[in-house]
């Protein structure tokens, strides 16, 4: 499928906006129904949050790629797929759909639209759990398109649910989600204070994970070790 510029721009403002309102409205959920169960409310946290980005990658990636993420966008710009005004198109798409998609799960829940979180995620141990969130996701898409294209919705969606628990950060991995969680008092929130560290270490993690998954599957001559 050929798809415009704006189509593009549109699908990824679409999908990024959907993958927040799904983050953050399945957050107030869960609060509100876990009773104070912190492992409860991140377990309904994370469910449809995988489901929801599988479904969106299924949906639009056809479109644009899916990659409602500025860190993936990166990553692929890096690569030569995208040009400089294709990319950052993507990117003021992501970065405008994020916030639209907090302000709909404010709405549903009848909550102040503009909200400013003051939940505290900082420090070296989740700057590291971002960097790393980051490395596997950029590292899946990358090995997946080489190898499995067709599964990379499944692969990505399961990546996140599962680096949901195994990073101290519960995986944002992304630099748009971790800026329009900023503007969410609510459980899927992070402080301001705390963006630009978590996007800088997610920024990194992609890079790296770009590389490294170059590597692995660099053709290489017969009888080469």
């Amino acid at each position: 499928m050929t798809s415009s510029l704006v189509q593009r721009g549109a699908a990824e403002f679409l999908g990024t906006a959907f993958l927040l309102a799904g983050v953050v409205g399945s957050g107030i959920m869960a609060a509100k129904l876990a009773g104070g169960n912190s492992a409860l409310a991140l377990l309904c946290n994370t469910l449809p949050t995988g489901a929801i980005l599988t479904v969106l990658i299924l949906a639009l990636g056809p479109v644009s790629g899916a990659h409602f993420n500025p860190a993936v966008t990166l990553a692929f710009l890096v690569r030569g797929d995208l040009t400089w005004g294709a990319a950052s198109l993507y990117v003021a798409s992501q970065l405008l759909g994020g916030i639209a998609g907090v302000l709909a799960a404010h709405a549903m829940f009848d909550l102040p639209f503009w909200q400013v979180s003051q939940t505290v995620r900082t420090g070296p141990g989740q700057w590291f759990a971002e960097f790393v969130a980051t490395f596997g996701l950029v590292f899946t898409i990358f090995c997946c398109l080489r190898s499995a294209r067709e599964a990379i919705p499944y692969a990505v969606g399961l990546y996140i649910t599962s680096a949901y628990w195994f990073t101290a950060s519960t995986s944002f991995a992304n630099p748009a989600v971790t800026i329009a969680r900023s503007l969410s008092d609510t459980f899927a929130g992070i402080a301001p204070a705390g963006v630009l560290p978590f996007i800088a270490a997610q920024i990194l993690g992609a890079l790296l994970g770009l590389h490294c998954a170059g590597l692995l599957y660099r053709p290489v001559k017969p009888g080469a070790f």
